[in-house]
């Protein structure tokens, strides 16, 4: 649910699955076939995890982090893996790049940059996001909502950000 002043859009975990079983639905309609799916970590995560049971092909990651300060709200320094975990040894063929949203672009560009220039076995990379916003230097080849006002998105387990365990003993007393 967008707010009022379209500074804030709340997701709820119904609404989150939706939005990427749409993806599928995008990718699927563009009839191109890939080989493999790079997820980007953490927000690429639960994406590309689905998107790798509902097109039966294997998930590689890339670790990324760039949100770091106030709970994830500030936005710092960029750090890549240098390597990827895949099933299949080395990442090659036609390669789908799987991230939640586009934010300010500057991630997606980064890492499609380092693919292209390190992974000569890469023949095809194409990417998809779930939000691609206004502000976004980068465009994704697949994205199921534009949103023009640039707001912050209130994922549903973005709850998990704070919570300790020591507050989970807590909450499960019996």
């Amino acid at each position: 649910m967008l707010t009022e002043d379209g500074k804030h859009l709340y997701v709820s975990y119904d609404e989150y699955h939706n939005l990427i079983e749409k993806l599928a639905i995008k990718i699927y309609q563009s009839d191109w076939e890939f080989d493999t799916i790079l997820c980007l970590a953490r927000g690429g995560l639960r994406p590309g995890d689905i998107l790798s049971r509902i097109f039966d092909k294997p998930l590689a990651i890339m670790s990324t982090s760039s949100y770091r300060s106030d709970a994830g709200t500030v936005q710092g320094n960029l750090d890549i893996a240098r390597f990827i975990t895949t099933p299949k040894g080395e990442i090659a063929g036609k390669v789908l790049l799987v991230d939640d949203l586009a934010d300010s672009g500057h991630t997606l560009k980064s890492v499609v940059n380092q693919l292209k220039s390190n992974y000569a076995p890469i023949t095809e990379l194409r990417s998809a996001v779930i939000w691609n916003k206004a502000l976004s230097t980068f465009t994704p080849d697949y994205s199921v909502e534009f949103l023009p006002t640039n707001p912050w998105i209130h994922q549903p387990f973005e709850g998990y950000d704070k919570l300790r365990p020591a507050q989970l003993i807590e909450k499960w007393r019996i």
